[in-house]
């Protein structure tokens, strides 16, 4: 995948007025913002990707629905629409987002030093998965898995997850509650 120029904050999300490759900013531990996106349905289950075997973090791993960086210049939501749109072929709108929270995130993984504020949308769709169009060099497939099978891969501590923490059990959480309104 090209790399991509992204904007850079300061450790309190603040902008710097610096912009940088992905690439350097994955390696010099610059801070800077990405979208996460949690699509789940009316059944409980939550869509995730299984991520591609080339990729540089957490290949071959299933990840959370869509996730991407927002590029310099470049909204948080509007990097939302465009990453589900790209990943997932699904050509969601402002209203289908439902803005959870911003989470920093940091972790040192081989060469990898990230530091990322996460941007965190959830996205309710009950269609089916048969009409959406994955990006092939990003992800290998997508499914909807239900929450509970999700939850026991990971107390289980099963290796098929991306390894993201507190952060699965903080988007299921929400998610739970949204389907329980």
């Amino acid at each position: 995948m090209p790399d991509e120029l992204i904007d850079i904050y300061d450790e309190n999300n603040n902008p710097i007025g610096v912009q940088s490759l992905r690439n350097e900013a994955h390696r010099d531990g610059l801070w800077h913002r990405v979208i996460n996106i949690c699509i789940y349905n009316s059944k409980g289950e939550i869509l995730l990707q299984l991520r591609s075997k080339d990729k540089m973090i957490y290949p071959d791993m299933w990840d959370i629905s869509v996730a991407g960086h927002i590029g310099a210049g470049e909204e948080p939501l509007t990097a939302a629409l465009r990453e589900t749109g790209e990943e997932t072929g699904l050509n969601a709108k402002i209203e289908d987002l439902h803005f959870y929270k911003i989470r920093p995130e940091q972790y040192q993984k081989g060469d990898v030093n990230m530091k990322e504020f996460l941007y965190i949308y959830l996205l309710k769709y009950d269609g089916d998965i048969a009409n959406l169009k994955i990006q092939k060099e990003e992800l290998q497939e997508i499914k909807f898995i239900p929450i509970t099978k999700i939850e026991e891969g990971l107390k289980a501590g099963s290796k098929k997850y991306a390894p993201h923490g507190e952060y699965w059990e903080d988007v299921i959480g929400e998610v739970k509650k949204k389907l329980n309104n």
